[in-house]
């Protein structure tokens, strides 16, 4: 069970390196000048990317997540709080993949200010679900 353990943690870090990393491409993306064509193809194709690749690794992350939950038979508030909060972070996945698909089709009128608040939402996410984790208040 320590190496599902090992894995867990591995993709739960891989996972959220994109989740920080590509909210920081769309800050890129709404700051690109109207005419710079060839700059908004790259930053949209880095952001393609990296949304696919990170998708998988959420997909394992949360899985060997719940193996870990139903191998250990874990119990208790702070679990179910914790869960809560990766259904959370599964929808802003899933939300950052609507955001692309506005800025691929022209239509993501948010500005880079907000792009740099919805940057954030992640790393406060992370630090509740390590907090609830590690601490077990509950």
């Amino acid at each position: 069970m320590l190496v599902v353990k090992v894995l867990h943690l591995w993709m739960v870090v891989s996972w959220f390196a994109g989740l920080f990393y590509l909210p920081r491409i769309f800050v890129n993306l709404a700051m690109v000048e109207a005419g710079s064509s060839a700059e908004r193809e790259r930053l949209l194709l880095m952001a393609g990317k990296l949304y696919r690749f990170m998708t998988p690794i959420g997909f394992l992350a949360v899985a060997l997540g719940l193996w870990l939950w139903f191998g250990y038979g874990f119990s208790g508030g702070w679990l179910h709080a914790k869960t809560a909060l990766v259904v959370v972070l599964i929808a802003y996945h899933f939300y950052c993949g609507r955001l692309l698909s506005d800025f691929r089709a022209g239509r993501c009128a948010r500005s880079h200010v907000w792009f740099r608040w919805f940057n954030e939402l992640p790393v406060l996410l992370l630090l509740a679900a390590i907090y609830l984790a590690v601490m077990k208040p509950f």
